[in-house]
This record gives structure tokens, sequence and C-alpha cells, in this order.
């Protein structure tokens, strides 16, 4: 709790001076898509109300905006929009909700990375009541690990909008000239980079983030399918064998087999050198296939697909709730708030932000043919098969997620430098994380 009291008291001193510085329905197709009839008239009683609707900086807000008018026409409800990049929308509704402010009613946050944080602050509105109570919203439709991502003490602390779960690209062209099979296992992989790795030619075994913080959440696939958690049974586990051979995989794949700057790649970095055909393998979410499909790319259509490669206890990818939406406890306007959030996230409306290359939550759009068009057809097959496996968080559920992210990515970037011994410097990570959740316990 100290912690939790610091992180508030620091955010708002930082970022005030900052401030001051400066588809049709899927069960009727003759229903319009988008069309807020389709979700039982969410605004009514509560014509007239303006809310205020804060967005991030993310391809989903592209294919709402159209549709808003839409919305505000059927139900009577006005939606303002202010829009801002990830790192200025953090610090926006942070300086917002620590002046207890009522606006914005309506808002896009990362449950990942700031909800734990949020919620225990009281800036998240809990929607169990809400989304549970509501028959035809059926929040049984949305996957179990997207819920859980959603979800801070037990409470559903805001809804899942665009999910993410980690896969394999690969270079059809290179596997098939080498004779090399899709890696199906983590021991596979690493032969296949090994095989594929011919620096001389400008081409490299495998890419992926090798930042310190970053590199924190694509890990975690190779960590869970050893069996391992970064905390387990709330006591920290990142110097576990399972945690040892994971960071030493992951390393050891990139200081083997990758290039010499990949300490310095965050995901733009590693797509764009997947992208320039400078690497055969690469693991990294499902949506940033976006980024290797551009007029620019040099492996255009020579883009292969594949779940994540099996370890000692199988294929076990992180399968997350990458964006929510949520409500702010201070707002006047809950009830239309909530007639915003069951629209844009109901069945209909998710089709169609799904049509537009954006995962989601819901079973019943990947059942529907028309739910995969947006993506490779090899693609869409890999999310179906994945969408309702894997585990729901990609780094460790602190408070201080980014102090957490420090400890593990210290770890692995050792190996990615050339240490062959990481057990004493795992051990006092491990420390340092456990630590970190004892302050946040008190």
């Amino acid at each position: 709790m100290k912690k939790l009291q610091l992180l508030q008291t620091g955010w708002a001193g930082l970022l005030v001076v900052a401030a001051l510085a400066g588809c049709s329905n899927s069960n009727n197709p003759d229903k319009q898509p988008g069309s807020a009839e389709n979700e039982a008239k969410p605004g009514e009683g509560i014509q007239g109300r303006t809310i205020t609707f804060v967005t991030g900086s993310h391809p989903w807000v592209d294919v709402i905006k159209p549709l808003i008018p839409q919305f505000e026409k059927e139900t009577g409800i006005n939606v303002r929009i202010q829009g801002y990049f990830e790192d200025q929308l953090t610090q926006k509704l942070t300086v917002q909700f620590t002046a207890r402010s009522e606006t914005p009613d309506v808002f896009m946050y990362r449950p990942l990375q700031e909800g734990k944080l949020f919620f225990q602050s009281g800036w998240l509105e809990p929607l169990d009541a809400y989304a549970g109570q509501d028959a035809e919203y059926d929040l049984g439709d949305f996957s179990p690990q997207s819920i859980r991502s959603s979800t801070v003490d037990g409470h559903l602390a805001g809804i899942p909008i665009v999910t993410e779960q980690q896969i394999l690209y690969y270079r059809k062209d290179l596997l098939k000239e080498a004779g090399i099979e899709v890696p199906a296992t983590i021991e596979e992989l690493e032969e296949a980079a090994a095989k594929l790795n011919h620096p001389e030619q400008g081409v490299y075994g495998f890419v992926a983030r090798g930042q310190r913080s970053p590199l924190v959440t694509q890990v975690s696939s190779f960590l869970y399918s050893e069996g391992g958690d970064f905390i387990k049974n709330g006591k920290a586990a990142i110097n576990s064998p399972e945690a040892i051979k994971a960071f030493e995989t992951y390393g050891g794949l990139l200081r083997n087999y990758g290039p010499p700057n990949a300490i310095n790649m965050s995901w733009p970095q590693a797509s764009a050198f997947f992208a320039q055909g400078k690497a055969a393998l690469y693991t990294d979410a499902n949506s940033i296939y976006r980024a290797l499909d551009t007029e620019e790319s040099k492996v255009r259509g020579n883009v292969g697909f594949a779940p994540f490669p099996s370890g000692t206890k199988g294929s076990m990818p992180y399968n997350i709730t990458s964006w929510g939406l949520a409500i702010n406890p201070k707002s006047p306007n809950k009830e239309a708030a909530w007639a915003f959030i069951k629209w844009a996230s109901g069945k209909s409306v998710m089709l169609l932000t799904q049509q537009a290359g954006n995962p989601g939550p819901r079973s019943s759009v990947w059942k529907d043919p028309r739910g995969t068009i947006g993506f490779p057809e090899q693609l869409a097959a890999v999310f179906r098969q994945t969408v309702n496996g894997g585990i729901d968080h990609d780094r460790p559920q602190t408070v201080d997620v980014a102090a957490a992210r420090e400890q593990v990515g210290k770890i692995v970037q050792m190996v990615i430098t050339g240490e062959t011994d990481i057990r004493q410097s795992a051990d006092q990570a491990n420390a340092a994380l456990q630590a970190l959740l004892d302050e946040e316990a008190e």
C-alpha cells in the first residue's frame, strides 16, 4: 500500500508539472452494422447526456470513430472524443484521476500495464454489475483469458476490446530452400535458427525484442511453456529452474542467432528488421503482422504464421487483453458511459472492428466466417487455434509493473550479452521482485 501511495504521488507531481509546462449482426443480417439497435437500445432513458471518451492511438479507434455518429443518433447520447498517444494517455488519465476529475467518463486503458494501479487507486469503476447482469450482452461470449486479464482483486475492472497472443513468424521461402519444417517445439526453433543463421549473407536466424523492458512480455511465453511464471503463489519465481531455462533459451537465441544490436530492439525495430528480410524467424504478438504486410516490406507474401512452439509443458503463449474500455468512478454519466461500452464491445460492432484487423475477445465473432476476413488465411487459422488457450498475462502482475519488468529484463539481457551463469543474478533479481511484492502488500 505504501508503494501504491508513492506511485500515485510521484505520477501526480511529475505529470502536473508537465501539464502546466506545456457489420451486420450475425443473428439478424437485416440490421445495420454497428447499429445500437443490435444491442437492445443501450441509450434508452439517458438521451441528451454528453460523455467524454478518451482514446489511445490504435487502429481500433480508426474503426470506431466513423461509427459513433450512428450511436449518437440512435441513443441520443453525445460523445466527445479526445485522442492521445500511449504514454500521453497514461499521463492524461493520471493527472485527471489524481485531481478527482469527473472526466473522462469512459476511456481506453491497458489492463496489464495500468489496471492494478488504477483499480487500487480507485480510478476504475467495477463493471461486474453492468456486464454480468445483462444476459443479452453475453459476457460469457468473451474468452476466459480476456476476462481474467481485465480482472483485478476479483472485480471486472474493464471490458476487453483488443487481444493479443504470441505466435511464430517465419520466412516461408527460406525454410523451403533449407528443407526445414516449421518449428513446432522450442528445441526445433533453436535448431532451425542455427541452420538459417547466415550473417555473412545478411540474414540472421532469429530476431525478437531485446530491450530490457519490452522483452519481458515476449520471454513470458517461453517461461510459461517451461512450466514457470514470474510470480507463483504470491512469491517471486524468476530464479526457478524453469525461469532460468526460459531466460537462457530466449537470450541465447538472440545472442547466438540474432543481430548484434538486438539488445536495443523493441517491437518496432525487431519487426522492421524482419520486414527488411534480415531474419528467418521471429516471435512476437500476432498484431505485429500489419508491420510485415506493408508495401515497403521485402518479405510481403513470404511470411508464414504458426502457433508458439511447445516447451516442456506444451505451447503456453500469453493470451491477453491488450486494450480495454473502462468507466471513471467519478463520472456523473455512468449509465451513458456503460451504454457506450456495451455498444462498442457488442457483437455487431466487434465484428466490424475485427474485420478491420483488430483481434477481439468474442468467441462468436471468431466462429463467424466474416470475423476473419481482415487477416491472412493462415494467420486466421492460428488465431482460431490459440484464442481460447494460453496464459492471461504477459508480465509480472504487480502495481509497479515497470519496476518488476526491470528485474526480469536485466537477467535476460545478461544472457544476450554473453553471461554464461545467471543464477546468482537471478537470485538477486528475484529478491528485489519479492521486496517489491512485500512492499505492495503492506
